[in-house]
């Protein structure tokens, strides 16, 4: 009598770890299917030559010009280029759709140490250029002593490596998809750490900046002492911010549904917002290029030379203009001492 029952309850013991098992291994599906695949092939087979572009036309406008815009601008783009690289193409294509994920756990931890990194760099270059923008048109008598070449290409470099130490302890960040276990203590705290640096805190500063410009603005155009107007560098800035708040607040706030509400393993619902918000802030990776073509003639001009169909400008008397002159990144009217 005693031996059936033991098998009985070894029967019962394996059928619920079957299930248990089965739990873990059956996560929610993916409701978009292919979708995701397919538009993350698009984004980097089209992003990523485009912001290569977009490099090689900064570089060559950063060498003739030597302003401080276009290298944190360049930096930007860099940025970006090796979040297409780690974010797209090693985490979402090739785990995913080539690998199915079966890689080593420390493959894994280490590409989420560079995804992180990539992306603190891109969101913190913006802060770094509005930060530059705010002394260009807000304290222009500094702007030449507090930003020129040699300090810039510093701050850039500081940006980067402050960024990998940042990126360091997401090492441990735990993945969202096929973790069927609630967020613990570390993960949480680790999802509120990166809402932080990634949202919140730029967000914040985004705002306030931008604010003061604007009254800042209004308050000396009221002055009529001499014309202001939006420059190019100011109106790309504040044109980068608000696509990049909009773009990325979804993605912030399924992360904290997944934290608080429900995991993306136990409902496909929030599976579902967390591919359409990461394909959203994503996207903010290859919008750059074509900002900037749209409100500057010089960056036109200088991607139709790269390209090889550079139409020269002429003046009235049939000399080329020196492509030094360039209004991309040219501030707000200011007196002529102060010029940028």
């Amino acid at each position: 009598m005693m031996i059936p029952l033991q098998n009985s309850s070894e029967n019962k013991t394996s059928m619920l770890a079957v299930e248990e098992e089965g739990q873990k291994t059956d996560p929610s599906p993916c409701v978009l299917g292919y979708i995701p695949i397919i538009y993350y092939s698009i984004l980097l087979g089209l992003g990523l030559p485009v912001n290569i572009l977009t490099a090689f036309a900064l570089s060559k406008l950063a060498s003739r010009t030597k302003k401080s815009s276009y290298f944190y601008l360049l930096a930007l783009t860099t940025s970006d280029i090796l979040t297409q690289i780690f974010i797209v193409f090693v985490g979402f294509i090739l785990q995913t759709a080539i690998l199915h994920r079966k890689v080593p756990n420390a493959f894994i931890h280490m590409v989420s140490v560079l995804e992180f990194s990539s992306n603190h760099a891109s969101i913190w270059i913006t802060v770094i250029l509005t930060m530059d923008r705010y002394v260009a048109l807000c304290l222009p008598l500094q702007y030449r002593s507090l930003s020129y070449p040699e300090r810039t290409r510093k701050i850039i470099v500081s940006v980067f490596l402050a960024s990998f130490v940042t990126g360091i302890p997401f090492y441990w960040w735990s993945d969202v998809w096929r973790d069927p276990q609630a967020p613990g203590v570390l993960d949480r705290v680790l999802k509120w750490v990166h809402c932080f640096i990634i949202y919140f805190i730029p967000c914040t500063f985004f705002f306030l900046i931008n604010t003061i410009i604007i009254l800042r603005l209004r308050r000396k155009s009221e002055t009529k002492r001499y014309k202001l107007r939006i420059g190019k560098t100011t109106a790309i800035l504040m044109s980068i911010t608000t696509v990049f708040a909009v773009l990325w607040a979804p993605r912030t706030i399924v992360i904290i549904i997944h934290m608080y509400v429900s995991s993306v393993h136990k409902d496909w619902r929030v599976h579902l917002a967390m591919d359409i918000g990461n394909m959203l802030a994503l996207l903010n990776t290859a919008v750059n290029f074509f900002l900037y073509c749209f409100v500057s003639r010089s960056f036109r001009d200088m991607v139709r030379e790269i390209v090889g169909m550079q139409r020269p400008n002429r003046t009235s008397d049939g000399k080329k203009t020196p492509s030094d002159n360039s209004d991309f990144l040219k501030p707000l009217e200011v007196p002529q001492a102060t010029t940028i």
